[in-house]
């Protein structure tokens, strides 16, 4: 039986480049594919800002030069490599594009980089001997890489043989600028830059290019993949989604169950499984307040929220409410950073509720771990989500999520039905802060008014899957009706 070739493409990946859900995405979902027997490796830029014990294991494949933007600048391409849990992991190395540190800085720089990154992708391909069936691309950074393929790479045996796909993280976030600036760096030609390819109201949109190019179109959720055709998600790009409808398909993320994972979590205060849940959440609430300087008192109704602070993230709603969540039996913990003005009203809240609210603006990975395993719910009102990780994380810790409906969110959590006593969580559907105070308040009353119910459900999301198992057997699928 022929083995699966698969390459991911992206800007970063866990545990080498890290700013968001994307590179847990990048790591977790190969490592799934690799114990099914796929031959997947993964291709990123060599960021200055990758730990040297990383680089250290790298090992130097080959260099060459590439022809870049259209007045055919020869630019150096340098491939390094490392193998982890049996993924192969390949590293664009270039000083002037990668040498500045971060993953991202500002648009102007970003495209540059990453426009060189997708093309080196495709050129470095016959040079490491990598042929692969399926090319799976990653968000606006990666977009580009159908485009060369089916164009500037059309005559090549890679582009005869593979299949691409785009997968859409965040489609407010699509790689667009001036028309001209994207022509010259790319190199793509005059006929490129239409309406129905990467031209966008004057501009040229390399995601767009994305979805126009590649063999198929997915999302991380299958609630998204409905929302994105609709003017309100869509982002600009509902049009020609719809356009290409055919080609979309929506799969909700997963998480590393290795690293979630409350039984072994060395960054807990006590470990706990589905059999001693109870027992082990207070135990971790009790740690929690007293590092944070809060009341020490496991019936307080500790909710967390561990968050971007940007608009996307509904904490205009919070604000709405919140003096009237806090109300005597209620503590709150933020992890996180962002606006400005978010961190400013975090920061107002815990000095008026000292001892009761604790805003931590920061990101901890270790602190994270701690408030999944203490808090009793976890909140995510967010405006979109394309699929979220909080909530996934929550049930696997035993922290019943309060989510807005919309999203991964909508497809992942199942609202708590007093009557047949099911459901992992609680869910309002429209974006108003009433409603949100409405389901914060009914999760309340379960929890203080019927335990038994409530450690019910905890025991219910606890034993939900949704490592990426179930996910990547849904993707195998997928490629394997491709080729």
């Amino acid at each position: 039986m022929k083995i699966l070739k698969v390459l991911f493409a992206g800007s970063e990946c866990y545990p080498f480049a890290k700013t968001g859900g994307l590179g847990d995405v990048m790591s977790a979902l190969p490592k799934a594919l690799a114990k099914m027997g796929v031959d997947v490796r993964v291709i990123m830029p060599k960021y200055a800002c990758i730990k040297d014990e990383y680089k250290s294991q790298m090992q130097h494949v080959c260099d060459f030069y590439m022809d870049t933007t259209s007045a055919g600048i020869n630019k150096f391409v340098g491939i390094e490599t490392l193998k982890m849990d049996g993924v192969i992991y390949y590293f664009v190395d270039n000083e002037e594009f990668f040498s500045n540190g971060n993953p991202y800085t500002d648009m102007a720089e970003d495209l540059g980089k990453f426009i060189f990154f997708d093309k080196a992708v495709l050129a470095a391909l016959p040079v490491i001997g990598f042929e692969p069936d399926i090319i799976h691309c990653h968000d606006w950074q990666a977009g580009l890489i159908p485009v060369y393929l089916r164009t500037l790479f059309y005559s090549t045996p890679l582009a005869q043989h593979a299949k691409t796909i785009i997968t859409i993280h965040n489609l407010r976030f699509q790689g667009q600028n001036e028309a001209g600036l994207i022509k010259y760096l790319s190199g793509l030609p005059d006929d490129l830059f239409v309406p129905e390819r990467l031209e966008e109201n004057g501009d040229a949109n390399m995601l767009k290019g994305a979805i126009v190019y590649a063999d198929k179109v997915t999302t991380v959720s299958k609630t998204y993949m409905d929302e994105i055709k609709t003017a309100e998600y869509g982002e600009k790009l509902d049009p020609i989604i719809n356009y290409h409808n055919t080609k979309l398909a929506g799969i909700v993320n997963g998480i590393d169950y290795d690293i979630w994972n409350p039984e072994t979590d060395e960054k807990l205060a006590k470990n706990y499984g589905i059999r001693n849940a109870v027992s082990g959440k207070k135990a971790n609430k009790l740690s929690i307040q007293e590092e944070l300087g809060l009341e020490q008192n496991p019936d307080k109704f500790m909710i967390g929220l561990v968050s971007r602070l940007t608009d996307q993230k509904g904490l205009d709603l919070i604000n709405d409410i919140f003096e009237q969540l806090i109300d005597g039996n209620t503590q709150f913990v933020l992890i996180g950073t962002g606006e400005q003005r978010y961190e400013d009203m975090f920061r107002y809240y815990e000095n008026v509720h000292k001892g009761t609210v604790a805003s931590n603006i920061m990101y901890s990975d270790a602190r994270a771990h701690k408030l999944y395993a203490a808090a009793d719910a976890m909140l995510v009102p967010s405006r979109f989500e394309p699929c979220g990780l909080t909530q996934l994380i929550s049930f696997r810790y035993g922290s019943l999520p309060i989510v807005r409906e919309t999203g991964g969110l909508k497809d992942t959590v199942q609202p708590y039905n007093e009557y047949d006593q099911t459901g992992n969580g609680f869910s309002f559907s429209g974006y108003s802060s009433g409603e949100l105070l409405g389901c914060i308040n009914y999760a309340k009353t379960v929890y203080f008014t019927d335990r038994k119910a409530w450690n019910a459900m905890v025991l219910r999301a606890m034993k939900s899957d949704h490592s990426w198992n179930a996910s990547a057997k849904e993707y195998l699928q997928m490629y394997e009706s491709m080729v």
